[in-house]
């Protein structure tokens, strides 16, 4: 990828993750920021915005990062188990222990008795039912059934590795907020990665071409 492209996909994805959590971080605290919209406290509507895309734009960088790390942690796996076969079903079974204790370990951190599983369940369930549709249209994309197993592992277990400093804290809130900005900024990134691709082989060949023309009036003169 050149740089000019690589620039455009990092602030796509900064503009992805700060619209989503500007959208999302509103839609959930309504009951609570409808009051001061009601108010017309510009000046506190606009800080509110602001600083909620802040929040996004952040999360955004550390879901590049991830994507990234994830780009290296792909090489090395088929590197090691040397069958794109075997490496995709270890993905799967990391996926499987990745939802598990999504499930399991923060019922057990966070839950009080009495409390059902099924608000710890749900974000899981969720987490996967989304992650499958990204890789179903990435895997139609690319025309090659194998890509699903590392979509998949990537919009689940980097996701929720990405997710880890809100999962700690356990505030309804932010849980719902920014694991909408991961998905969304993961997804854009696997989806849209192989169009700024695309985009660099030809800026390369126009360039060249233009650099052959040049060369070739040089050589006419």
């Amino acid at each position: 990828m050149t740089i000019r492209n690589w620039i455009r996909f990092f602030m796509m994805t900064l503009l992805v993750g700060g619209v989503t959590t500007g959208i999302v971080g509103i839609t959930v605290r309504w009951e609570e920021l409808s009051t001061q919209f009601a108010g017309e406290n510009s000046i506190e509507i606009i800080s509110v915005m602001v600083w909620m895309i802040g929040v996004g734009i952040t999360f955004s960088v550390l879901s590049q990062m991830g994507y990234f790390a994830y780009l290296t942690i792909h090489q090395f796996g088929l590197s090691i188990f040397r069958s794109l076969k075997l490496w995709s079903w270890v993905q799967m079974v990391l996926v499987a222990f990745v939802l598990f204790d999504l499930v399991y370990f923060r019922f057990e951190a966070f839950a009080d008795d009495g409390d059902s599983l099924l608000p710890y369940f749900s974000l899981a369930a969720f987490l996967l039912v989304v992650g499958v549709i990204v890789s179903l249209l990435k895997a139609k994309q690319a025309k090659n059934k194998m890509i699903f197993p590392s979509t998949l592992f990537f919009m689940v277990v980097v996701t929720t590795l990405e997710w880890l400093p809100v999962l700690r804290s356990n505030e309804d809130y932010w849980l719902i907020t920014i694991m909408f900005t991961l998905i969304a900024t993961n997804a854009y990134q696997m989806l849209a990665l192989p169009k700024y691709n695309a985009r660099s082989v030809k800026d390369r060949e126009a360039r060249l071409a233009r650099k052959a023309a040049r060369e070739k009036e040089v050589n006419a003169k």
